[in-house]
C-alpha cells in the first residue's frame, strides 16, 4: 500500500511538473523571461504557489528546464541546416539557421541569455551538456578548415565564432546597427562568416 501511494505521489508530481513547464514555456514564448511570474504559473497549472517548489528545486531549475527546451529546438534547427549544406557551406548555413531561429522564437531565444543563476549556484550538467552540443556542431566544419588544429583550440574557436555571429544577430534584431537594415542582416552575417572561413582556410598555407 505504501509503495502504491509513493507511485501515485510521483505520478502527481510528474504531471504537475509538466503543467508548470507548459505554462512557463508559453509565458516565456509570448511575454519573455520577465513575463514568467510564479503566481501566474501556479494559477495556470491549477496548483498552490508553494507547489512549484515541490515540483522543482527552485525557480532557477524551472527557467533552465524551459531554456533546455529552447536549446533542443535550436539544435534541431541547426541539424536541419547542416543536413542540406555542402561542406564549404556548413558554417554560413549554421549562421543563417541561428538568425532564423532567433527571429522565429525571439522571446525564448533571448531568455537563454537573460537568465542569471542565483549566486553560488552552478550550472547543472544536464543543461551544460546540451548547450555544449551546440558548440560542437561548429567544431566539425572548423576541423575541415583546420585539420591540424588541436581539439581544445578548435573548441575555443567555435565559441569565439559563435560569439561573433551572436553579437551581430543581437544588434541586428535590436536595429542598433543603423547602417544595416533588417532585410540586409542575412547577407551581412553570411558575408562575415564566409570571410572568417576563408581566413581560417588560408592559415595553414600562410604558416607554410
Amino acid at each position: 500500500m505504501s509503495e502504491t501511494r509513493t507511485q501515485a505521489g510521483a505520478q502527481r508530481r510528474s504531471k504537475l511538473r509538466e503543467r508548470l513547464l507548459d505554462a512557463a514555456r508559453h509565458a516565456v514564448a509570448t511575454r519573455g523571461l520577465q513575463g514568467m511570474k510564479a503566481r501566474d504559473l501556479a494559477a495556470e497549472a491549477g496548483c498552490a504557489l508553494g507547489a512549484i517548489y515541490t515540483a522543482f528545486d527552485d525557480l532557477d531549475e524551472l527557467v533552465l528546464r524551459v531554456n533546455l527546451s529552447t536549446l533542443e529546438r535550436l539544435g534541431e534547427a541547426l541539424d536541419d541546416a547542416l543536413r542540406d549544406a555542402s561542406p564549404t557551406d556548413s558554417l554560413p548555413a549554421l549562421a543563417r539557421a541561428y538568425l532564423e531561429f532567433a527571429r522565429r522564437e525571439e522571446p525564448s531565444w533571448r531568455a537563454l541569455f537573460e537568465h542569471r543563476l542565483s549566486r553560488g549556484t552552478e550550472l547543472p550538467d544536464w543543461y551544460a551538456d546540451v548547450r555544449n552540443q551546440l558548440f560542437r556542431r561548429l567544431e566539425a566544419p572548423l576541423a575541415a578548415l583546420l585539420p591540424d588544429q588541436e581539439t581544445e583550440a578548435r573548441a575555443r574557436l567555435a565559441r569565439t565564432l559563435f560569439s561573433a555571429v551572436h553579437g551581430v544577430v543581437v544588434l541586428g534584431l535590436e536595429e542598433k546597427i543603423s547602417e544595416v537594415p533588417p532585410e540586409a542582416l542575412d547577407s551581412e552575417i553570411e558575408t562575415l562568416v564566409r570571410l572568417i572561413a576563408a581566413g581560417l582556410a588560408s592559415e595553414p598555407a600562410a604558416a607554410a
